[in-house]
């Protein structure tokens, strides 16, 4: 039996790779007339063959026949096998796969799972019409979600739900959109579970860096020079804070400072493979875009080996003195919102935040915003400088000023408000093997909650402190000194006092000032 199981599927593969027209494997072909004379003599189909071919081989001459010369029967029997040669080369090279019933193929890629079923379909077009077969596509909703509670929420699944009808009438490729609808739906909800419990002290999801950490989630720069020449540069190290990551590229292919044009930011998630060697391309999700023709860039301060500059989007660039050879690239990223913004946009186009009004108190018209909360840090790449959380903000109408509303944290005639920085105002920084710090330069990250506990402004970005020109306090002698940060969003004042003595910053006012066409936008209302 096993033997002629293997002599039938031998017989079918010398089948499929047989040309029309030729007889099938393992049959003779028909000869007509036995003992037959073929031209230049012999017979065919008897014991005379083998001596007829090792006779004709070696002369392959013209002979004369009874005197006559034949050497136009030599042509006129050559012609028919050059014309055969023709017609079989002429025929199509047929794809054996191709050929299959498509009830075969159907069966065959039946046992793959749902990612490579979704590889083959780019194969060509027979395989992109059978891998999207709705019955195939059903089969693996069923076993992944079928046993489960959770459907997602859309006109889709609802319409199955209330509507129940027959598979053939929905349209083709239904259960494939179904099951990786399913599939987003299903993780964007793990994020949200493992995102649920809310820090009381930052408003933020405790779970951000876990869950940022557990996708795989890295970020990605592409520098494009004025030419338009690409470089994308994958992340050196990420240092995550209670609600801020700073993620910093050094080495490879920087280009010079004068030559870039743009840098975008990408959110990357990859997966983990088992073979660190081998890669596999993962979604990438615009977050930043820096034009350095519209963005200007303040200079922080200098070292011995690189001058910083800083953007208030939050990028900083160091560079090579002598050089202006980009020796770093840094970015601080604010946790809210970042694992959407890092998975959930297009690689042109960043993650739109859902608009979700919150309920304004208008029963004292007069009084203005009220409830307010704001949590602000002080950090670099290794310490934290302050950390402060100032509840009940509030500002009354009538002080409202030049389309800024005034959030005092910290009040200058306020002693028992102030306080002393824990460490010095510096931002250390490391590339090729060299390493430094850039003095009176940090990070601040800034969250701003509105009444109802909910972010309202978050902002982490590069912030640099100067000498101030006037005395800012009389309470206290020493040098005073200026922290300033702008976007179009608001801004941030704070001041300061070196006290020689304790040899540190005292910080002696804080105020937050938000943009009232912000404000406007995000409570519809008409201050």
């Amino acid at each position: 039996m096993a033997a002629g199981r293997g002599e039938f599927f031998r017989s079918f593969l010398a089948g499929l790779d047989m040309q029309p027209g030729q007889p099938a494997p393992g049959r003779r072909q028909p000869v007509h007339g036995r003992g037959k004379p073929r031209p230049g003599g012999g017979l065919t189909g008897g014991k005379n063959e083998k001596k007829w071919s090792k006779a004709a081989a070696p002369s392959m001459a013209p002979r004369q026949v009874n005197g006559m010369d034949n050497s136009f029967q030599e042509a006129k029997t050559e012609e028919p096998r050059e014309n055969v040669t023709k017609v079989k080369s002429s025929l199509p090279k047929e794809n054996l796969v191709e050929r299959l019933p498509s009830e075969i193929l159907i069966q065959i890629l039946s046992y793959l799972d749902a990612s490579s079923l979704f590889c083959v379909s780019h194969v060509s077009k027979l395989f992109h019409q059978i891998a999207n077969d709705d019955v195939m596509w059903h089969k693996i909703y069923m076993s992944e979600f079928g046993g489960q509670t959770w459907k997602p929420k859309s006109v889709d699944a609802a319409a199955l739900k209330e509507e129940p009808v027959e598979m053939e009438d929905w349209s083709s490729g239904h259960w494939k959109k179904m099951y990786f609808r399913s599939i987003a739906g299903q993780e964007l909800n793990k994020w949200r579970r493992e995102r649920r419990e809310i820090s009381p002290y930052t408003g933020l999801p405790r779970r951000t860096e876990w869950v940022l950490r557990n996708l795989n989630v890295n970020w990605e720069l592409t520098v494009c020079d004025r030419h338009g020449k690409e470089s994308r540069l994958e992340q050196s190290r990420a240092y995550f804070f209670e609600s801020s990551v700073i993620v910093r590229w050094s080495g490879g292919s920087l280009p010079y400072y004068q030559n870039i044009s743009n840098i975008q930011l990408h959110g990357v998630r990859t997966d983990a493979l088992k073979s660190p060697k081998v890669r596999k391309p993962g979604w990438r999700s615009l977050i930043l875009k820096l034009d350095m023709k519209t963005h200007l860039g303040r200079l922080a301060g200098t070292d011995g080996l690189i001058k910083l500059i800083i953007f208030s989007s939050g990028f900083i660039i160091g560079i090579w003195r002598g050089q202006s050879r980009v020796a770093f690239i840094m970015v601080s990223l604010h946790f809210h919102r970042l694992v959407e913004k890092s998975l959930l946009g297009s690689p042109v186009c960043p993650f739109s935040e859902p608009v979700d009004r919150p309920h304004v108190d208008n029963s004292d018209p007069e009084f203005g915003l009220h409830g307010y909360t704001l949590h602000f840090v002080l950090h670099n790449t290794g310490t934290e400088i302050m950390s402060g959380n100032f509840r009940q903000l509030f500002c009354r109408t009538v002080q409202i000023q030049e389309g800024l509303v005034e959030l005092k944290a910290i009040s200058k005639t306020n002693l028992s408000q102030h306080r002393c920085l824990s460490g010095n105002i510096k931002m250390p920084w490391k590339s090729e093997g060299m390493e430094g710090s850039v003095e009176n330069c940090c990070i601040m990250t800034l969250t701003l909650l509105d009444e109802s506990q909910k972010p309202f402004w978050c902002v982490s970005a590069p912030i640099c402190i100067t000498m101030s020109k006037n005395t800012l306090s009389f309470d206290y002698s020493g040098e005073h000194f200026l922290m300033e940060y702008k976007n179009p969003d608001g801004q941030v004042k704070m001041k300061l006092v070196w006290l020689k003595e304790q040899k540190q910053f005292f910080v002696i006012s804080l105020t937050v000032s938000v943009s009232v066409f912000k404000i406007n936008n995000h409570f519809s209302t008409d201050y």
